[in-house]
């Protein structure tokens, strides 16, 4: 058990393991909850919102200007939580962390730990952190609430990484707001249409759309890793600052890494 002992005063009495600031758009109602059901005991979340207007994603052009309006209010945000003194920040939001290739995400995030002075888990890294744990499956598919623009990024990214997305599928989804109302249904169709022989794993970004728990159970009736990107996130913070617990429902990431 590592106590957090950052403020030089003993440990905190709740997040005597770990403090974490937890930085995501305003308009996300998903990601807090999701990664405080992977809380365990003695980590604790502290949620700063990053103060974006409810975008109206319905092309190429306006979903990319919206994700970097996001990207410049990040580090508001960053500043905001800082001052309860975290002792590491995970980054929930992952459109921006893919832009660039490998070396775009990995200026982003070196960007946020020279503004707060701690380590940083970003969606982009953590995915790719997931798919070593697996083995690393060379083979992906992948399923986003974006627009085909976005979708670009992130398969440039993979490719950067050794992996050869086969198949994407950009939902499209109309607004920030809207992304949180995908439902399993549509989801379970776009996991359908993913997979095949060519496939060794299914990867879900977006940080807004709802999958920990489905992505669990697509990778028991699909036979192979499902990594949904809230899952991979909060599972590399955990295991950045060496804290190992296992916990079921969540998928293999979880539970076996």
């Amino acid at each position: 058990m590592i106590a957090s002992q950052r403020n030089g005063h003993g440990p905190n009495n709740l997040g005597y393991r770990k403090l974490f600031g937890v930085l995501g758009p305003s308009t996300n109602t998903i990601v807090q909850p999701d990664f405080d059901d992977m809380r365990p005991y003695g980590v604790t979340n502290h949620y700063s919102r990053i103060v974006v207007d409810d975008a109206q994603a319905v092309s190429n052009e306006s979903f990319m200007a919206g994700t970097m309006e996001i990207s410049r209010n990040t580090a508001d945000a960053v500043r905001g939580v800082m001052t309860c003194r975290p002792d590491y920040l995970v980054m929930g939001m992952s459109a921006v962390t893919f832009y660039g290739g490998a070396e775009g995400g990995r200026r982003w995030r070196e960007q946020i730990e020279s503004l707060s002075g701690v380590g940083v888990s970003t969606g982009a890294e953590a995915v790719v952190a997931a798919l070593a744990a697996y083995g690393k499956p060379r083979r992906v598919a992948v399923v986003s609430p974006y627009w085909p623009a976005a979708n670009i990024e992130v398969v440039r990214y993979l490719a950067d990484h050794g992996y050869e997305t086969v198949r994407d599928i950009p939902l499209q989804c109309a607004s920030w707001t809207a992304i949180a109302q995908v439902t399993e249904q549509r989801l379970r169709a776009a996991f359908h249409a993913l997979d095949g022989d060519d496939v060794d794993a299914i990867i879900q970004v977006g940080t807004n759309l709802s999958a920990v728990r489905f992505a669990a159970a697509a990778e028991l009736w699909l036979g192979k890793p499902v990594i949904a990107i809230n899952t991979a996130t909060y599972w590399h913070a955990l295991r950045a600052n060496r804290i190992d617990d296992r916990m079921p429902g969540f998928g293999r990431l979880l539970s076996d890494f």
